[in-house]
């Protein structure tokens, strides 16, 4: 069941309460995104990962054209800073990396030649232009691969420090035990000391 692109902008838009270049991109990315691994809009149950490099309404315009979501494990943010998206087919293991061209904000203008404000431009452009001017792909590796940021479910370990559980195979061995990432020093926080 394919959804048109206007309904999807739509879904996106209903999000924020308007309609901005960047959901465009995410909408338009994830479309193309899928096609690229092989797969339809939206993807099948668990059939893909998305790995998105932004968070915000790009990422909303992601989920909504791909149907990836955090909750089901099939969509992840790796933080680049970045409007771009790996896919990745989890039965072929094919992944594919998009990105908009360096050049995709002054395309985007002569696809509404009519509008004077770039921002309304891009966002009329995007809509409209091919696959192939708006985005960059390439294929890529993931690091770690596929099979270790799915993982194995269900499996759960006891940090030696903390005593947090960890699950989906996040742990970490040091020295002969296993811990938390952040324990190992390698979190995403760190403990304020008691005082």
């Amino acid at each position: 069941m394919s959804i048109a692109l206007s309904e999807l902008l739509k879904l996106s838009s209903a999000r924020h309460s308007h309609l901005c270049p960047r959901q465009v991109l995410g909408v338009r990315m994830g479309l193309a995104g899928l096609a690229a691994i092989g797969l339809e809009a939206p993807m099948p149950h668990k059939a893909a990962l998305v790995v998105i490099e932004s968070d915000g309404c790009f990422a909303d315009g992601i989920e909504v054209a791909t149907g990836a979501m955090v909750g089901h494990r099939t969509l992840r943010l790796a933080d680049q800073g970045k409007i771009a998206a790996t896919f990745a087919n989890v039965k072929t293991g094919v992944a594919v990396r998009l990105a908009p061209r360096l050049d995709v904000r002054q395309r985007a203008l002569a696809y509404a030649p009519d509008v004077k404000k770039k921002y309304y431009a891009q966002l009329k452009g995007y809509q409209v232009m091919p696959e192939i001017e708006l985005f960059s792909f390439h294929e890529v590796t993931l690091d770690p691969s596929l099979e270790a940021i799915i993982s194995r479910p269900g499996v759960r370990k006891k940090c030696a420090r903390c005593g947090e559980e960890i699950i989906n195979e996040r742990q970490v061995f040091a020295n002969g035990v296993t811990l938390c990432k952040t324990c190992a020093g390698i979190g995403y926080y760190r403990l304020k000391p008691v005082s």
